[in-house]
C-alpha cells in the first residue's frame, strides 16, 4: 500500500495539540521553530518506515480483533470508526495558541500535518505519554562542559507517531494508540443502532432487538457488531446453517413466528458466531470439541 502523499517534497509543516478538558476534545496548532518542525518530518518517515517492514502488513483494523502493540493496520478514512482522525485531518483553520503547553495536563496527543508540493495533506498522530511538560529544576543538560539544571519546562518527542492519515486511508501502526486518540470506543457504541440495522438488513429471519440493547451498554459486544458489518459477509448466511453452527457451539437460540431469537445469557456468543469466532472440531470420532478464537485470519487457497 502506497502513501497519497510526497514525503519527499513538503512544503508545510504544523504542530498541534489535543486536549481534553472533560467537555470533550479539542485540537489547536501551536507555532514551533524550523528544528523542530525537521524533527517531527524525520517522526513521520520513520513512522512509515516501521510500518514498510511489517511483513504481514498493511490488514484491516477490526474493532473485535487482538491486535500486537506495533501492528501494520489501515482503515479507509470514510469509515464511522476513523470520524474522529477524519475530522482533524480535514480541519481547515484550527486556532492558534502558543500558550496552550502552559498546562500539559489535558494534552492527550499531539500531531503534525503536512503538505506536499501537490497541496495534498498528510495527518501524523501520537498519543501523549513522553511528552508531558517536565517541572523545572528536575532535568541536566551540559553547557561550557559542566553540567547545569534545565529552568524551564520542557517537551519530550517521541521517536515516531501512532498514525498517519492521507487522503484515503489510516495508516495505523499502534492500534492502542489509535483507539485511544480516535474515541473509538464511543464512536462504537454510539454506531450500535446503525450497525444492527445494517446487519438486520442482511439477516431478516433474526431478532436483533435483544442483541441491540445489549451491545448499547457492552463495549465488547459493540465492537463485535462493528466488525460484522465490516466484513461484508452476513448476506448470504443459510438460516439452517447458522441454527445448526449455534446448535454446534452451545449457543441457545430459539424460533419465533419464523425468526431466530437470542436467549439472552446467549448474546456475547451469537456475535462471536456471526463473527466466524466458535468453531467446533472433531479429531476424535464422537468427541467434538468446541472452541472460541481469540484472534481469526481467513486461509486462502
Amino acid at each position: 500500500m502506497k502513501l497519497d502523499f510526497d514525503l519527499g517534497n513538503v512544503t508545510v509543516t504544523e504542530f498541534g495539540v489535543g486536549r481534553d478538558d472533560g467537555d470533550g476534545q479539542t485540537f489547536v496548532a501551536v507555532p514551533v521553530d524550523a528544528d523542530v518542525q525537521a524533527a517531527l518530518r524525520e517522526m513521520v518517515q520513520a513512522t512509515w518506515d516501521a510500518m514498510q517492514k511489517d511483513a504481514d502488513g498493511p490488514a484491516t483494523y477490526e474493532p473485535s480483533e487482538k491486535h500486537g502493540s506495533t501492528e501494520y493496520l489501515y482503515l479507509p478514512l470514510g469509515d464511522v470508526m476513523a470520524a474522529s482522525v477524519r475530522e482533524l485531518h480535514n480541519a481547515v483553520n484550527l486556532d492558534v495558541d502558543a500558550n496552550v503547553l502552559g498546562d500539559p495536563s489535558d494534552v492527550f496527543c499531539y500531531f503534525v500535518r503536512l503538505t506536499d508540493n501537490k497541496k495534498r495533506r498528510l495527518t501524523a498522530l501520537r498519543r501523549a505519554t513522553q511528552f508531558k511538560g517536565v517541572l523545572k529544576n528536575r532535568l541536566l543538560r551540559f553547557v561550557s562542559d559542566s553540567l547545569r539544571l534545565i529552568a524551564d519546562r520542557v517537551f519530550k518527542l517521541d521517536s515516531d507517531f501512532d498514525l498517519l492519515v492521507d487522503s484515503r486511508n489510516v495508516h495505523i501502526l499502534r492500534p492502542s494508540g489509535f483507539e485511544f486518540a480516535g474515541n473509538l470506543q464511543e464512536a462504537i457504541l454510539a454506531a450500535v443502532p446503525e450497525n444492527v440495522a445494517a446487519i438486520q438488513g442482511d439477516l431478516a429471519f433474526v431478532d436483533f432487538t435483544a442483541v441491540g440493547v445489549y451491545a448499547g451498554s457492552h463495549p465488547r459486544a459493540a465492537r463485535y457488531l462493528a466488525s460484522i458489518r465490516a466484513q461484508k459477509e452476513t448476506k448470504n448466511i443459510d438460516k439452517s446453517s447458522l441454527k445448526k453452527l449455534c446448535k454446534d457451539t452451545g449457543v441457545e437460540v430459539s424460533e419465533s413466528k419464523g425468526k431466530l431469537m437470542v436467549d439472552d445469557g446467549h448474546i456475547m456468543g451469537f456475535l462471536e458466531v456471526l463473527d466466524r469466532r466458535r468453531y467446533e472440531v472433531e479429531l476424535v470420532k464422537g468427541s467434538p470439541e468446541r472452541f472460541r478464537a481469540a484472534s481469526r485470519r481467513k486461509i486462502d487457497g
